[in-house]
Parts: C-alpha cells; structure tokens; sequence
C-alpha cells in the first residue's frame, strides 16, 4: 500500500515507521519550506511493545521522504491524518480537493460532531481511528515515545465498509492488534474529557511529564476526569456502553492515583512516553482543555476543577471568576450518582 503520513509529527512517524518495516511504501506530506528544515532521516527513541510485554528498545537513525507538495492526481492509496483537533478543519480543508483515490484516515482526538468535523471530506472515503502511541521530539531532534501493541478504530453506526477494511488490515500487517469501537463517536469524547482532565494538571505543573511519579498530582487529574463525565452525557452519550473508559474515573482515587504515579515512574515505556510530553508550550493541551470547558459552559455542567485550573489555559485576558476547588467527596458522590 501506498501511505502518505500528513506532517511529520509524533504520531505520523511512529505509525508511518511501523507501516514502513511491514513493507508499505510511506512518504510524510509537509509544509513549504519544512522538508529541508527536517532533513531526510528521523532520529528514534522508542519502546515498541507490540511483541514484548515490557517492549524492545529501538534506537536508530530512519530515513524518511518528504514531500511538499500534494496534486489531486496522486497515486497514495491511504493517507494518515493525525493532527491536533483543532488544525483539523484546515488540514480537511487542503485534502478535500486532493483525496484522490485514497482513503483518508482521520487518526486522532475529535470533540466536534464527527461529521462535521472532516468538512467537505467525502464521507465513503473516511476511515476512523485512534493510535495508542505517543511520545515528543526533544530539544536534540530525538523522538522518544512508545507505540502500544494495539490500535483503536471505529464506526459511527454501521459496519466497516471496504476501505475501511483495507485500513485495518494494513495496521494488522504492521503486527498491531485492532480493537474496535462500534460507538466511536462515544469513545472519542469520553477519551477527550480524560485528556483534559490529565492536562489540565499537568499544564498547571507547567508540562504533562511533571505528573510522573506524583500520586497527589494524578489524583488530581483523576478527580478532573470523574466531574467531567456528566458533560458526556448531556451531549446524549450512553456511558453504559463505555465501562471500561470510564471505570478509570470511577475507581476509588486512593487506589489508582498511587498506580498511575507508579507506572509512570517505574514501567520504561511508559516513563518514557510520559518524560516525552515535557513542552511547556503545547498548544493542543490547551486547546483540549479550553474546548471541555467552554463547552461545559455552554451545556450548564458544573466543572469547578477544571474552572480552578482555567488560568493555565486560557488565553489572555479571558479567564473567568474562578471558584474554590471542589472537596473530594462531593466530586466522588456526584460521579456515584451517574447512571450505571
């Protein structure tokens, strides 16, 4: 198969190495100007778990091809798009006339309705996925992450169609598990609301790699997360059919916030993704979270930790009158009054 990774970020080029050693024929579309700027190899760091539990270490200097430009008439036969949710309406906006005969894959966190979120993208050529990876380039140009033996796709109400299929299958020849979410729609804001609460704190911290090892920290994170979960519902979101999303944020925070500190600390992999994430200017943290609570805002759903943390996101000049944190008891009996 013939794959075109759209930019050159963490996500394109874990994914877009793993696809290349399987043998597909991958190429990374960037901005004018960018190619020279990135070179033609890739500097790697990576714990790659799909065939070891505690995953085998690979450091090497990959080459890669770039390209700057992108003509309707392209042979690609799959394009990977893997943006932050809020550079999605532009990249959809530059592929729409350039898809071609590929598939696109729109390979990320969404929080807009899905369709409206790809635009003008013909929807029978859309994929939907998720990647279970991550990690961040470092100052020296290296990247250092993880790319988990797993990878998420979903369908909003139907079954997989052809392409969809051809999609899945190449992520399989990659050595990579398929774990499907028949609600993806669902899926996709329930992991968006666990992001922002896990942003939330580590922006307060000043990047996410400051959570590693602090069992108050991830507490906090945790307790974000469970008074988010009332705004998934109010956008008509049946948490029932999403237990082991939310069964994190459920879960007694005396128990999982120490685990998550361990892990965090002591497992390679994820220490490593987790040092990774360590820009204290990431603009999707952010966005993520301005996103959660305005739209909170909008719905009426109380969200007074995330309220409590809006001047670490919020752009200047707009931060609201911002309440005391809630006590931990009263978040733990509002999330026990959900539905189960």
């Amino acid at each position: 198969m013939k794959i075109l990774m759209f930019g050159r970020g963490v996500i394109a080029t874990i994914y877009g190495w793993a696809l290349e050693r399987t043998g597909h024929d991958v190429e990374f579309y960037v901005r004018p100007g960018r190619a020279a700027e990135y070179g033609d190899a890739v500097d790697l760091d990576l714990f790659d778990l799909r065939r070891r539990v505690w995953g085998q270490r690979v450091v090497q200097k990959w080459p890669v091809r770039c390209r700057e430009e992108l003509e309707p008439d392209h042979d690609f036969d799959l394009i990977v798009l893997s943006v932050g949710h809020h550079r999605l309406a532009e990249a959809t906006a530059f592929l729409t006339p350039r898809v071609g005969r590929a598939t696109v894959l729109v390979f990320g966190n969404l929080w807009a309705e899905p369709l409206a979120a790809i635009g003008a993208l013909p929807l029978d050529r859309v994929s939907w996925g998720f990647p279970q990876a991550g990690g961040g380039f470092g100052a020296d140009g290296v990247l250092r992450g993880g790319l988990l033996p797993s990878v998420v796709f979903g369908t909003l109400g139907r079954p997989p169609a052809d392409r969809e299929r051809a999609v899945r299958q190449a992520f399989r020849e990659a050595g990579l598990r398929i774990k499907e979410q028949p609600d993806f729609r669902g899926w996709l804001w329930v992991h968006f609301v666990s992001d922002a609460g896990l942003f939330s704190q580590g922006l307060r911290l000043g990047s996410l790699s400051k959570l590693a090892g602090s069992t108050s920290d991830f507490r906090e994170a945790l307790l974000t997360g469970r008074e988010l979960l009332p705004l998934v519902q109010a956008r008509g979101i049946d948490l029932r059919r999403h237990r082991g999303g939310v069964a994190l944020f459920r879960a007694p925070t005396w128990l999982m916030a120490p685990v998550l500190a361990w892990l965090t600390a002591h497992i390679p992999p994820v220490r490593a993704n987790f040092a990774a994430h360590s820009d204290p200017d990431a603009e999707e943290p952010r966005e993520v979270c301005r996103d959660t609570l305005a739209e909170a805002r909008r719905l009426g759903i109380s969200v007074p930790r995330l309220e409590a943390a809006e001047p670490n996101f919020a752009r200047e000049g707009r931060v609201h009158a911002v309440p005391p944190p809630p006590q931990e008891d009263r978040a733990a009996s509002q999330a026990l009054s959900l539905e189960e």
